[in-house]
């Protein structure tokens, strides 16, 4: 059985300012901010968190659903998809909003500054898991990624009501989600994702301390940029890997996707959550190589090297099975 990925589809507008924001900003005026920066560059690309971890998930060959809602002028970006291994048949197509779009600047010292339009991805509230898990034939897992925040509490519902395991990744709608809407999200996932920020604000959000979240899931992973990522479990079990080492970072925008993308692929190989870790982090490391977040291809060769100079030979060889069909 497959993995079906709930969330955001949208087209990406990133830009690179060569200076750094924080230089921008006076201490004492902070209130009333009114910023324009000029931008060095536009790329314009495929982008939304669903999106981008199916295509990760697409090209590690596990044939992932994408579950989410787009515009009437999502066509090219389908094909796009379906020609990397998603199956993007369960995708709702609005007949009267835009795709989703982010817009996002990066400084020099890899700060961002962005923007993010809903379109139709306010529809998403209308899509029915049930029709998906019958169309697939089932689902091994689910993960549940920032979207229109009905549908992410709708869908966190449904898996628990048909027992279906799911992966909990509230990421940016964290800062527009209630204390008990982000209580909902969390309690009985298998998998929480966050970045070091988002661990923080989540604990803010949520009303409970770290153990607390902990114990209502079965592994919370926190990834840390440049200083790797942590899994951590309520019985006080820790995981932590180092990054893979990039010698010059080009666009770090989706490679938290990339991340979670490598660690469900190996997850569902069956393979231990520290080589599960290990490949998110090769993956991420792979797609920061590239500007924009579905621009990256995966070479067996070059994953299986990067693991074995990054974590070892065992690592590479657990992975070597896997990465060497695709």
């Amino acid at each position: 059985m497959r993995i079906a990925v709930t969330g955001s589809i949208a087209t990406d507008h990133l830009m690179t300012f060569p200076g750094r924001f924080t230089d921008q900003f006076l201490a004492d005026r902070l209130e009333n901010v009114s910023l324009s920066f000029l931008a060095d560059g536009l790329e314009i690309r495929r982008g939304g968190v669903a999106a981008n971890i199916c295509y990760g998930l697409g090209l590690l060959g596990l044939q992932p659903v994408l579950v989410g809602a787009v515009g009437s002028d999502f066509e090219p970006y389908r094909l796009h998809l379906k020609d990397n291994g998603v199956d993007t048949d369960s995708v709702l197509v609005s007949e009267s909003r835009h795709t989703a779009r982010f817009v996002c600047t990066t400084d020099r010292a890899q700060n961002q500054i962005a923007t993010f339009y809903a379109g139709a991805m306010a529809e998403a509230r209308d899509i029915c898991l049930r029709e998906v898990i019958e169309r697939a034939g089932g689902l091994a897992m689910v993960l549940v990624s920032p979207d229109d925040p009905d549908a992410m509490l709708r869908h966190t519902h449904t898996c628990r009501e048909l027992g279906i395991p799911f992966a909990a990744d509230p990421s940016q709608q964290l800062a527009r989600l209630g204390r008990e809407e982000v209580r909902e999200l969390v309690t009985g996932a298998r998998w929480l994702f966050t970045n070091e920020y988002e661990s923080e604000l989540l604990r803010e959000r949520s009303g409970w301390t770290a153990g607390e979240i902990l114990r209502r899931t079965g592994g919370w992973i926190t990834t840390r940029g440049s200083a790797g990522a942590a899994l951590r479990r309520a019985d006080g079990e820790q995981v932590d890997i180092d990054a893979v080492p990039v010698e010059a970072a080009v666009d770090p925008t989706g490679v938290g996707d990339a991340f979670r993308a490598g660690f469900l692929a190996a997850t569902q190989w069956g393979l231990p959550e520290r080589t599960a870790m290990e490949l998110g982090s090769v993956l991420a490391a792979t797609a920061i190589d590239y500007v924009g977040t579905q621009e990256y291809r995966l070479y067996p060769e070059s994953l299986i090297a990067r693991a074995r100079n990054s974590y070892g030979p065992g690592s590479a060889a657990r992975l070597t099975c896997h990465l060497g069909r695709l």
